[in-house]
């Protein structure tokens, strides 16, 4: 484990800490300048295997929609760590519904960071 290595490791944590800052904003152009052109994004929804988005339009207009329909979505981040091009985030993902009712999951990312860009978010949740 050379500093070459711990580089790349470092700059996919900040890219996806950039990321998840601008989640948190509701930022979606923020979000997608971090990801590639031809990214994907694996979703939790629905069970068992989630809905697949592949390509900049397909994951931009998800990511809009995911907004409009959950104005309060925040996600803490409870562990993150990265291993080589990889970057795993333990999350708890918070909202509130129509009715004023706090609600929250807790799940898991797994980020490929290539050239200094999420080019793959895989995202896993418990029950």
């Amino acid at each position: 484990m050379g500093p070459a290595h711990m580089s790349k490791v470092e700059s996919a944590l900040r890219v996806v800490l950039e990321f998840n800052d601008a989640f948190n904003r509701h930022d979606v152009a923020g979000m997608m300048q971090w990801m590639t052109d031809d990214c994907i994004f694996e979703n939790t929804y629905p069970a068992p295997d989630g809905t697949v988005y592949a390509g900049r339009e397909a994951v931009t207009r998800f990511w809009q929609d995911f907004f409009r329909e959950s104005p309060s979505a925040r996600i803490e981040i409870e562990e993150i760590f990265g291993l080589g091009n990889r970057c795993i985030m333990r999350w708890k993902y918070t909202w509130v519904d129509a009715a004023g009712k706090e609600g929250h999951v807790r799940g898991v990312d797994i980020f490929q960071v290539r050239d200094g860009l999420i080019s793959e978010k895989l995202s896993y949740v418990k029950g």
